[in-house]
């Protein structure tokens, strides 16, 4: 799954007021994501409040846990070296 998340900026208010807004796109629609980002982007350069656009993405299938974890005591990781 992909969000894209932005932020409008009311120009008459200035950066006191920013709303956020997020716009979710299924795992096979990154292409959408990605034009959807560009448009806002557009918009962004033609002098609308349009800031801070980005994606973040998350697979639904994950096999562990997002983040740090704890190895168990068998776990012996080496970096491998030339």
């Amino acid at each position: 799954m992909y969000m894209v998340y932005w932020t409008v900026v009311d120009e008459e208010l200035g950066e006191e007021q920013m709303r956020p807004h997020c716009h979710p796109f299924d795992t096979s629609e990154m292409v959408q994501a990605m034009q959807f980002m560009e448009a806002l982007r557009a918009r962004q350069r033609a002098g609308e409040g349009v800031r801070f656009v980005t994606m973040c993405s998350e697979h639904p299938d994950l096999v562990g846990h997002p983040g740090v974890d704890v190895t168990g005591p068998g776990y012996d990781w080496k970096k491998r070296r030339k």
